[in-house]
């Protein structure tokens, strides 16, 4: 707490010459007769000599990379909802042993938790012996369990084989972010992150939106059988295209590296303008050779297993962490239960869609892509904005953060519309279901867009161990809501659970104003659990 009662009590000159992890110079400081900023972007992090940095490949291999860890995002959510539409059908699939709707929620419960916690283990494995083994396993469990479920003769073996098959994506949220933050350099990571986003929002929307049709069309086992083939597609995807990524610069020599720094303070995060390399001292590294496959340590891992498996749960001292760990469990528990309760009440009067209920996704689908073109236009260019025109061309991690607040209001004011529309059924009350199911999910885009990107940009090195923290939170938030939400709607009809869920959206999004307003205070007082 001392380390706190410091950093709020420097003056706002004291604050602004202070350079913590998440404060660093993307724009030169060159001024001119006006003493405005040139818009000459500098690389950081700053890129080493050696063709083994990550932030040297080639920009076709970091695309392709992108691509398929983003594709891994919406698989892993596409496998964990698709099968909700069609959760009736589990009578004539197995008429030998009936459920009642709140037992079989729990197919999506558990692959929810599953999703979530599995990141304890997934990220301090990737942190040991590297990115690209560990997407390889679970990938790889994703598919077999995705097999294991069209097999699954019994309730209780379905449920294992959906608690597995939760844990094989569960890498998607955690890994996947921390392997693009890897690749990309911080004035690109907006729009990277964009693109992991909208495919990671979308999973769960296309899920529900072909699940129907799968089921009622070709059987309860499709919707199985289609997972499997898009999770062997994803685990290809990984073994020929995704490098990897773990690399510690601090470990090469660049020696060989000379640069021209700009900027007097000699304490601040400056990154070199200017670099004339030479790779003349390191071997040269084809591509194969990055999609070589680690077993046991990773040369650059710095510490020891057991270290890496406590250091997640030491990044609750981060405020930033318990910001986005809200915003994100909020919405992805928001977005679930929506994609559970809608396809039953689209089942019954006045509207018996049948089949079609997986349509009350394209109001989702819609929502997604609005966000993602917001976020896209606003991820990168505010932080330069700001950069250039009012810090002298430095960044903040802060500054990423005015673009949440729109969204999350849309998204807090859709659980209201959902919940209303739900609770007084009509002939056209649908388009009420729709445009809430939307607001949440263009707000729900936003939160591996820009509060990811913060957590990358704040805690660096911690990121990937902040994430498991998020979706750990998220996955129960998540299955707990789906756990009682059925019974709960069933009991006191919608209104009530999505107005206290909406209520509980709205707390959890006024906790960003005092994170941007303090947001660099935070950062130096936990400065020292952050640096390496």
């Amino acid at each position: 707490m001392k380390a706190f009662r410091d950093a709020f009590a420097l003056s706002a000159a004291e604050v602004d010459e202070r350079t913590p992890p998440g404060t660093v110079r993307i724009l030169s400081q060159q001024e001119d007769s006006t003493s405005s900023i040139s818009g000459h972007l500098v690389k950081f992090p700053k890129p080493s000599s050696s063709p083994r940095d990550p932030l040297n490949f080639p920009l076709w291999q970091k695309i392709a990379a992108l691509l398929v860890a983003s594709l891994y995002a919406f698989i892993g959510n596409y496998t964990a909802s698709s099968i909700a539409p069609v959760l009736q059908l589990w009578f004539s699939a197995y008429p030998q042993e009936p459920k009642p709707f709140s037992e079989l929620s729990y197919i999506i419960a558990v692959n929810l938790l599953c999703l979530g916690t599995s990141n304890v283990w997934w990220v301090p494995l990737s942190s040991w012996m590297g990115r690209r083994p560990v997407l390889l396993i679970a990938t790889l469990l994703m598919t077999l369990c995705s097999v294991w479920c069209a097999e699954a003769k019994t309730f209780a073996s379905l449920i294992a084989a959906r608690a597995l098959q939760g844990a094989g994506a569960g890498a998607s949220e955690t890994v996947a972010p921390a392997l693009i933050g890897d690749l990309f350099f911080i004035h690109q990571r907006g729009r990277a992150m964009a693109v992991y986003t909208i495919f990671l929002s979308s999973g769960s929307l296309f899920g529900g939106l072909t699940g129907g049709y799968l089921g009622y069309g070709h059987g309860w086992t499709s919707v199985w059988w289609v997972s499997t083939a898009l999770s062997a597609f994803v685990f290809l995807g990984v073994a020929f295209f995704v490098p990897e990524t773990l690399f510690d610069r601090n470990t090469v020599d660049n020696a060989s590296t000379s640069s021209v720094v700009e900027g007097k303070e000699t304490n601040t995060t400056e990154v070199e303008i200017q670099q004339q390399t030479t790779n003349s001292t390191h071997e040269p590294f084809t591509f194969l050779q990055s999609l070589s496959v680690n077993v046991g340590k990773h040369p650059h891992a710095r510490e020891s297993l057991v270290s890496y498996f406590l250091r997640p749960w030491k990044t609750l001292a981060l405020p930033g962490t318990w910001v986005v760990m809200l915003h994100y469990a909020g919405l992805v528990g928001g977005i679930v239960t929506i994609s559970l309760i809608a396809p039953q009440i689209l089942a019954m009067p006045p509207y018996l869609w049948g089949a079609n209920v997986g349509l009350i996704n394209v109001g989702g689908v819609v929502g997604c892509l609005v966000g993602y073109l917001y976020t896209y236009l606003l991820a990168d260019s505010r932080l330069k904005s700001q950069a250039k025109q009012q810090r002298r061309g430095m960044a903040e991690a802060e500054d990423r953060l005015p673009t949440l607040f729109f969204p999350l209001f849309v998204a807090t004011s859709g659980f209201f519309v959902f919940g209303f529309c739900a609770q007084y059924p009509g002939p056209t009350r649908w388009v009420g279901l729709q445009f809430g199911y939307g607001m949440v999910s263009f707000g729900l885009t936003q939160v591996p867009s820009v509060g990811f990107n913060y957590l990358i940009d704040a805690y660096t090195h911690l990121a990937a161990d902040c994430f498991t923290m998020v979706t750990i939170l998220r996955s129960i938030i998540a299955f707990a809501w789906t756990f009682f939400v059925a019974t709960w709607v069933q009991d006191r009809g919608a209104a009530e659970p999505f107005g206290i869920f909406g209520m509980l959206m709205g707390i959890f999004a006024l906790v960003t104003v005092p994170l941007w307003m303090f947001g660099k205070r935070m950062r130096i007082a936990t400065s020292a659990k952050v640096a390496r």
